[in-house]
């Protein structure tokens, strides 16, 4: 069994991140997750927690100050860090070492490998911003699972779709295998 941590950000594609936390689970793994605020206006942490039997995380300070640090707890003994989806402001924040938020936090706290799944409209995914946004995390070593090609949330079609929940497992699944 793995310790998975899923960190969901907003967009047309974090419906999916329930799909890919039920998998992680039926496959025996404890997954806990991370939502950023604009993952919070399309899914519900609830939705995510009734699919992984954990608390679901969306604040880097806890309310207490008696409860432990999330980005740090979160991250301690971690076999597998993923962000599906990830958008080109998440790529863009942790490309540049931005903690502000717990997603971002967490992940430069994570010694674990991380697979990124980014989603977004094409132009946006072949900007060279985001371009080199990518390259950064990838010399850092962080996996790219995608995006592909097909259709988008604004009605063309092109590269920047988010892999299929089944897709990703199965880099995951690869990847934890050589670890």
């Amino acid at each position: 069994m793995a310790e998975i941590l899923l960190g969901v950000t907003g967009g047309a594609a974090t419906f999916k991140a329930c799909s890919l936390a039920s998998l992680f689970r039926k496959a025996g793994h404890k997954v806990n997750c991370v939502m950023t605020r604009g993952a919070t206006r399309f899914i519900t942490p609830t939705q995510l927690a009734c699919v992984t039997g954990e608390p679901v995380y969306t604040l880097l300070f806890p309310e207490q100050p008696t409860e432990s640090v999330p980005h740090i707890t979160l991250t301690d003994n971690l076999d597998l860090m993923v962000v599906a989806p990830a958008t080109a402001h998440f790529l863009a924040r942790a490309a540049h070492g931005f903690a502000d938020q717990l997603l971002t936090a967490a992940f430069l706290a994570c010694e674990a490998p991380v697979v990124m799944c980014p989603a977004m409209n094409s132009r946006m995914w072949n900007h060279p911003a985001v371009r080199e946004n990518v390259r950064i995390l990838m010399d850092m070593g962080v996996v790219m699972a995608g995006p592909v090609e097909g259709h988008l949330a604004c009605g063309t079609v092109g590269a920047g779709r988010m892999m299929e929940p089944e897709d990703i497992f199965e880099v995951c699944f690869r990847l934890l295998g050589r670890n």
